[in-house]
């Protein structure tokens, strides 16, 4: 790697992550050739840099500089970065797995469901194995001591602000994620200094989301981002960050790996909260699972 690159702090990352998290900044065709790295890993090892280059419809001086851009001194270096991440991958999978965790068209149903397996627990163990617990501390103490908490997160990351919310309910927090952005926004405008608005979004470019935090923020509200990428639009407008740390396949749409991380990151978030008021939390959640079970009735 070049000594003192741009991306040097990112030393300790997954490669594939940290191509990932570089893509946005690109020039369009060096990020066709990061793309198609982070789609499909195995490329890498199984093309020449002219292949390389066809793939991502650009030239091989283009793959060479993106390479530096990712903090390489050429592709043979990358090449070797990536076969070592993805022989990584495959021995702690037991062996079991082809590197990389794409769906092919030839695989078996017990090579999906391998790979499906594989990415699910991956997306946990890499995202708690690189959790910020500084950043962690500092939310679970943000949000412990919040009036109001509120949670903004569309399509899959709409399911762990309510899962969040859920959670924070039963322990006698309030908390409210509201899936319509219209409502979010009027609800993020309602916010005081002594709330806190909690963004959710893989990518952290969801506009709503990103847009509900802008006002939270302007209204006085701590705010908080939950992303896998960062710097990204929404934590240019949160306080505090927290990132998980998933590799998607090229069936990204499904959201499926990075929704198990985000639901990780809000099982640590929740368990901070509750832990930090023990015996009333576990006072509410009996109270309210036996509520719960018996149907309401006395």
């Amino acid at each position: 790697m070049v000594p003192g690159g741009e991306n040097e702090h990112l030393r300790d990352d997954s490669v594939i992550q940290r191509i990932r998290e570089l893509a946005p900044g690109l020039a369009p065709a060096e990020r066709r050739v990061a793309e198609a790295i982070v789609e499909t890993p195995r490329l890498v090892m199984t093309k020449s840099i002219t292949e390389l280059a066809g793939v991502g419809r650009t030239s091989e001086t283009t793959v060479v500089r993106f390479c530096r851009r990712a903090g390489f001194r050429g592709y043979p270096d990358l090449r070797l970065a990536i076969a070592t991440e993805l022989g990584g991958d495959l021995a702690r999978s037991g062996g079991t797995l082809a590197p990389g965790t794409d769906i092919d068209r030839d695989d078996t149903l017990e090579q999906l469901v391998r790979k499906v397996a594989f990415a699910d627990v991956r997306a946990i163990q890499e995202t708690v194995e690189r959790l910020d617990l500084e950043a962690l501390e500092r939310v679970i103490d943000v949000l412990s001591t919040a009036r109001r908490i509120s949670l903004f997160g569309l399509g899959a990351s709409a399911f762990a602000a309510q899962d969040l919310q859920h959670k924070l309910l039963r322990i006698d927090r309030m908390a409210l994620a509201i899936p319509d952005s219209h409502l979010a926004l009027g609800s993020a405008a309602l916010l005081k200094p002594d709330d806190v608005a909690v963004g959710l979004s893989h990518s952290g470019q969801t506009a709503e989301v990103v847009e509900c935090l802008t006002v939270a923020r302007q209204h006085g509200a701590k705010t908080i981002a939950i992303v896998n990428a960062a710097p990204s639009p929404l934590t240019e407008q949160a306080d505090l960050v927290i990132t998980t740390r998933v590799r998607e396949s090229r069936f990204r749409s499904g959201a499926m790996a990075s929704r198990l991380a985000q639901l990780a990151v809000v099982d640590c978030v929740f368990l901070g909260i509750a832990q930090r008021s023990y015996d009333a939390a576990v006072e509410a959640l009996t109270t309210t699972h036996e509520t719960v079970h018996r149907g309401g009735r006395p």
